[in-house]
């Protein structure tokens, strides 16, 4: 990969507030002809900065009111129980988050977006708790979410 300046640095920014910018109000927007603003932004593409650029839905509006963390243990720690979960659970577009994880009783912490505690628990005992290897789920929900956002950091890459 290579070395980002502060024209890439400020494409990334401004993307990451809003990805439906045209190729020119871009380039107004950090200070370059369109021309060149294209090519970074291809560059930044094939270099691998930016992977996708997607629509972020409201969650409420379309009915899935109910968020819960999970955590969840396994009973044996063999590369091929984590693979076998990790493929079964990515079948499931409920769970938006799954990370492998340390320093809690816990080996995955998974992020699940569904419309009520129905079918929260249809998740949980009709899929969860029936994949080989899980031992235990503990579940936390959201009451109120204070802050979501989807923008990485990059104040760290400024010189």
């Amino acid at each position: 990969m290579s070395r980002l300046d502060r024209y890439d640095l400020n494409i990334l920014a401004a993307l990451q507030k809003d990805a439906r910018l045209s190729n020119q109000e871009l380039a107004e927007h950090i200070g370059l002809s369109p021309s060149p603003c294209s090519r970074r932004v291809k560059q930044l593409e094939d270099d691998g900065y930016i992977l996708s650029q997607v629509a972020l839905l409201d969650r409420k509006a379309l009915g899935l009111s109910l968020t819960a963390t999970v955590l969840v243990g396994m009973d044996r720690h063999t590369p091929e129980r984590f693979e076998h979960f990790e493929q079964v659970i990515s079948q499931h577009p409920q769970v938006l988050e799954c990370s492998l994880i340390t320093g809690m009783d816990a080996d995955y912490q998974l992020k699940v977006v569904v419309p009520d505690m129905d079918h929260y628990q249809q998740f949980l005992l009709g899929v969860l708790t029936r994949i080989d290897g899980v031992s235990s789920v503990r579940s936390s929900f959201v009451l109120r979410q204070v802050l979501s956002s989807t923008a990485l950091p990059l104040n760290h890459l400024y010189d």
